[in-house]
């Protein structure tokens, strides 16, 4: 399982880290050896929405090859989600699984990732959600065949959760909320 993990300048930092910390705990607490994954950008270094800089693995090299594309949001998704150029970085993308947090879905709407497909994001942005999937649908994580999304910042963590038991199993799920100390799970 290979997995790239997008960053984009103006993102909300949560969004990214709320699904990155329960995937990459696959690998890092001894659940899967099989797991790696890249922190995919089109520059060289990202600035989240409050200052946090993080800096790619893989710099604006295409998407294609990887099991799972995970995609965070932010108030800049709605701009970007207008960006001809990031919008067909994101399609080069041909994983598997599609995932997003919050606003993130817009941009997998805009690069057409959710046509005919259930949906969800952040409240204040289900209105935009709908021109881009069949069905918006009001709930925390939504999946919907090879898409899976999430609504608030704070659903990354259960969207990362409910992969995490996909990719393995309940035990190990609740194992991980241990050791995340999240009660919040379920």
């Amino acid at each position: 399982m290979h997995i790239a993990f997008v960053a984009y300048d103006g993102m909300t930092a949560l969004d990214f880290v709320g699904v990155y910390d329960p995937l990459t705990r696959l690998d890092t607490m001894g659940f899967r050896d099989d797991v790696s994954w890249d922190v995919c950008a089109r520059t060289e270094r990202v600035t989240a929405n409050a200052g946090l800089e993080i800096v790619p693995d893989v710099v604006d090299e295409p998407l294609a090859g990887y099991d799972m594309l995970v995609v965070p949001g932010g108030f800049v998704a709605r701009e970007l989600a207008e960006d001809d150029a990031f919008v067909s970085w994101l399609s080069t993308a041909d994983s598997e699984l599609v995932v997003s947090v919050c606003t993130g879905s817009l941009l997998l709407g805009a690069a057409g990732f959710l046509s005919g497909k259930r949906a969800t994001t952040h409240p204040d942005a289900y209105d935009l959600l709908g021109e881009y999937c069949d069905t918006v649908v009001e709930k925390r994580v939504v999946r919907d065949g090879d898409v899976a999304t999430a609504g608030g910042v704070t659903s990354g963590i259960d969207l990362g959760l409910e992969l995490v038991e996909e990719m393995t199993d309940s035990g190990t799920r609740e194992t991980i909320e241990t050791q995340m100390d999240y009660p919040y799970g379920r």
